[in-house]
């Protein structure tokens, strides 16, 4: 077996903004894992916020045996997190075109079927996101990026621009608890279904002390299984990522786990191609939410990538995964 790693750098249409800052195209990493002349390819994207680069995760990639390596395997060789997502994904992809089934298929899972995807709006003024709405207000819908201090105009209005569709919100850590008080109360009002992570991971207790009217949900604070001990009572639902939980194997065992204890589910993306989201495609199967817009983000995706129509996203074929 042999395993190769290279990065990869994909525009994203104008500028992708939330609370820690902007950027303008996503770099991603690409394993492929080869044995016996067939080929499996995954993707993750290093996320500065866990510690993650490029460089990083090209290195850890590097330094995995090749020899005898297996999913179980992997999940004891590196932690959770991107390199251990790219190669788990690979690994799953090179299984189902050795042997000619479908990753569904190998994982017990019944056929997956479409999916309604959020579409996510950058952080910006109440003013260009409320443009941004009303282009994108046929769209089922809607993720708001926020920050804090003028959070409620920027809700309002998009609300006002895109009268029909549901919202969920996301604040990336940047919300204190006085912030929560004072916008959490009003947004049922305004359509919004779950709030997404308001407080910094580690310092999010305060949340099982605080009324919740919409339901909130832990994303920097919830990686693995290992977490939702830590969670319950606190937090309504979990974001599950790929690049969180360090691929698809650890994925479908949080989400199984999290479902047992009552947590409701996202299914959620880094900004990256369709190579990126087509393992999480299948997870996202029967979830509560799911935010696998990444491809709409870019200025183009990979070729061959997933089917999106409007806001619905479709399995993926088998010459792009799986």
């Amino acid at each position: 077996m042999q395993i190769e790693a290279r990065a990869e750098r994909w525009p994203i249409r104008g500028a992708f903004t939330i609370a820690r800052g902007s950027k303008t195209e996503a770099e991603v990493v690409v394993v492929e894992v080869e044995e016996g002349g067939v080929r499996g390819r995954g993707e993750c994207l290093p996320y500065p916020r866990y510690g993650e680069s490029v460089e990083g995760v090209v290195a850890q990639v590097a330094a995995v045996p090749a020899d005898g390596l297996t999913r179980a395997r992997l999940q004891g060789l590196l932690p959770a997190g991107a390199a251990r997502n790219a190669i788990d994904c690979a690994l799953w992809d090179l299984e189902a075109k050795r042997s000619g089934r479908r990753v569904w298929q190998l994982a017990g899972l019944p056929e997956p079927g479409p999916v309604i995807t959020a579409f996510t709006l950058g952080l910006d003024t109440p003013e260009r996101m409320g443009a941004a709405a009303r282009e994108n207000a046929l769209r089922p819908l809607l993720k708001l990026k926020l920050s804090g201090a003028g959070d409620l105009e920027r809700v309002r209005a998009v609300r006002a621009n895109a009268p029909n569709a549901a919202l969920i919100i996301d604040a990336n850590e940047a919300w204190s608890v006085e912030d929560y008080r004072l916008i959490a109360p009003k947004l049922a009002r305004l359509g919004v279904t779950m709030i997404e992570q308001p407080f910094p991971a580690g310092q999010d207790g305060a949340l099982a002390e605080l009324p919740r009217p919409v339901p909130v949900c832990a994303d920097e604070s919830c990686h693995t299984g290992d977490d939702l001990a830590r969670l319950a009572g606190a937090y309504d639902a979990v974001n599950i990522k790929l690049d969180k939980a360090g691929g698809l194997t650890e994925a479908l065992s949080l989400k199984r786990a999290a479902q047992a204890m009552g947590f409701r589910i996202m299914i959620g993306c880094m900004v990256a191609t369709s190579l990126s989201m087509a393992p999480a495609q299948l997870i996202a199967q029967g979830a509560d939410w799911a935010d696998l817009d990444g491809p709409l983000l870019l200025a183009e995706d990979r070729s061959p990538g997933l089917l999106y129509r409007g806001s619905t996203v479709y399995p993926p074929e088998p010459a792009l995964w799986g």
